[in-house]
């Protein structure tokens, strides 16, 4: 029996899985799939809007904390949101760069700028500031980026400084595999993983660039070779920079096969392709989770569990055809389904407040009922199942479940020593 288990292998549960191990507690870790990363932009998102777009994302939070006791952030703190992001940089220290009190604003595969906290290095060059000159390069074999598009949004947006920048495209042809005219993000970033391929890339690039450009490219840049875009930069003599794609994302893949690693060398059991279907409980206490496996369901005990299953995208909560609302695994009670219709009709106006529906938690995690009383002493709640924000709004869902998760494994270190 492990002392710990996970649900979920995204963001959060991941997380919460290594800190657990990396302290020397027996950590399973129950998955369904491979997690959401790979959907993700490969960054860490802690507050982009509030709903202004943010520059310092702990210190505007600490404000959201205060004025809004129900948001998940109110729970977490400031401080644990920091010890999330600290900690996450030390578990990845080639992987991911920045500060918890300020974002970088990144361009989109569409032009726009967003603003997030912690980057893959290979796009820090991306950072948007006055005076920039960009050339946006497109591969004329990739169908999902158009360096046009991304070009001229970009030149005719003001940056959140206030000043603007020069963009303008640029395409190459280098096919990733021999005739084969329309490629994936995935198969060039493999291609990118050869020191070969790079070298002719950047043969083909150079002298499409000018002086003191900074070259941005799809986020396509390797998957296995972490130095594949510093040395093309180093070949090409620009500064380089990745633009995260429509998922699937090579940079979400990167991250994800990190943190997967991460758990598995600190001893965490990864069980995949499990559903989890049933709990039982006694006394108010979890004692199993009964999963769903080939050939028959089996039961997972421990001392603590950790749902990081996410929300209503994994099938963690779900709503039927009466607008019911419902935690799948454990029928935990939810908080925000009494902000009256949980869906309306302006597309455009408030966000729904069906997104701000999810479980509520104590400062340590623990799931709490509508009385504030703690659910079942041993469950803890990590990431999208908790409710209470927009985070799609706020881009502040990474946050969320980083600081979350690592809560939440504090506390569960706290009660088993």
């Amino acid at each position: 029996m492990s002392r710990v288990v996970v649900i979920g292998a995204g963001l959060a549960g991941l997380v919460a899985a290594n800190r657990l191990a990396s302290a020397g507690v027996g950590v399973t870790l129950l998955t369904k799939g491979i997690g959401g990363l790979q959907l993700s932009q490969g960054t860490i998102d802690v507050l982009g809007y509030a709903p202004d777009r943010v520059t310092n994302p702990v210190l505007t939070l600490s404000a959201i904390a205060s004025a809004r006791p129900g948001h998940p952030y109110a729970a977490i703190g400031a401080a644990g949101v920091h010890t999330g992001i600290e900690y996450l940089k030390q578990l990845l220290p080639d992987l991911l760069v920045g500060d918890a009190e300020a974002n970088y604003q990144l361009p989109t595969a569409v032009g726009a700028i967003r603003p997030t906290c912690l980057v893959q290095p290979s796009m820090v060059a991306g950072h948007l500031k006055d005076g920039a000159k960009v050339a946006v390069v497109g591969l004329r074999r990739l169908k999902d980026f158009h360096p046009a598009l991304v070009a001229e949004n970009l030149a005719r947006t003001t940056l959140p400084d206030g000043g603007r920048l020069v963009a303008r495209p640029v395409s190459v042809d280098v096919p990733a595999r021999d005739a084969e005219v329309d490629s994936s993000g995935l198969t060039y970033a493999r291609a990118f993983d050869d020191p070969a391929f790079r070298a002719r890339f950047a043969a083909a690039l150079k002298p499409l660039l000018g002086d003191g450009e900074t070259v941005g490219l799809p986020a396509v840049l390797g998957l296995k070779d972490r130095t594949a875009w510093s040395d093309l930069a180093d070949k090409l003599g620009h500064p380089v920079f990745e633009i995260p794609l429509p998922p699937p994302s090579v940079p979400g893949m990167r991250l994800n096969e990190a943190l997967m690693a991460s758990a598995k060398a600190a001893g965490v059991r990864v069980v995949n392709g499990t559903r989890a279907v049933s709990v039982r409980v006694e006394d108010g206490v979890v004692k199993g989770v009964t999963v769903a496996t080939a050939g028959a369901d089996r039961e997972f005990t421990a001392d603590a569990f950790v749902l990081a299953a996410g929300g209503f995208e994994s099938g963690a909560l779900a709503l039927d055809s009466y607008g019911t609302v419902t935690e799948t695994l454990f029928g935990l009670p939810l908080a925000g389904l009494d902000a009256g219709p949980l869906v309306h009709g302006d597309y455009w106006g408030p966000e729904q407040p069906l997104f701000s529906v999810g479980v509520r938690v104590a400062g340590d995690m623990r799931v709490l009922d509508g009385n504030g009383a703690v659910v079942h002493p041993n469950l803890y709640a990590a990431g999208g199942i908790i409710g209470g924000s927009s985070r799609w709004a706020e881009k502040s869902g990474d946050g969320i479940a980083v600081g979350s998760a690592v809560v939440a494994a504090d506390s569960i270190l706290e009660v088993l020593a």
